[in-house]
């Protein structure tokens, strides 16, 4: 992913952010914020193939969860499908590269917190080795989306390196 990717990696999340269902996010950052939160290795989009002009169909991001040595290893995930591509396999081809690439700069840990209502994401996480760790309840308020206004559980996912 880089910043010519931006405009278009935006609008995919604002749809996420929108729908209500991704995420607490209620805006996009500017790719400048984008950029220092993110680690660069991996950082990824998916494109379409044939079409003269790239057009982005989902993006994986991750970030670091502490600046502490001892969490060297572990970071967080963003994973975000074009809304009208959904079901066409993206995801999983966005974490099989998240994964391959997170532990090849070395990462050991890659989590995330999902809406428990997103089954089909915890369903997509498990299939290629992420484990249901836990239930935050009620641990942030929805701002927007269908549940806007309502106290939000997060199912927290992880996935261990095989290597390590």
């Amino acid at each position: 992913m880089t910043r010519a990717d931006w405009p278009q990696v935006e609008r995919i999340f604002a749809a996420g952010i929108a729908g209500g269902e991704a995420t607490f996010e209620t805006t996009t950052p500017t790719w400048q914020q984008f950029d220092v939160g993110k680690i660069e290795k991996p950082r990824i989009v998916a494109v379409t193939e044939d079409s003269a002009t790239e057009i982005v169909l989902g993006w994986a991001a991750a970030s670091r969860v502490s600046a502490r040595a001892a969490y060297r290893g572990v970071i967080d995930h963003s994973v975000y499908v074009d809304s009208g591509r959904h079901g066409e396999g993206i995801g999983r081809l966005l974490l099989e590269a998240l994964i391959a690439a997170a532990e090849n700069a070395g990462f050991w840990t890659i989590q995330s917190s999902i809406f428990p209502e997103n089954a089909a994401s915890i369903r997509l996480h498990q299939a290629v080795g992420f484990r249901i760790v836990g239930t935050r309840e009620r641990i942030a308020r929805s701002e927007l989306g269908p549940r806007a206004g309502q106290w939000r559980d997060t199912v927290l996912i992880e996935r261990r390196s095989l290597s390590r």
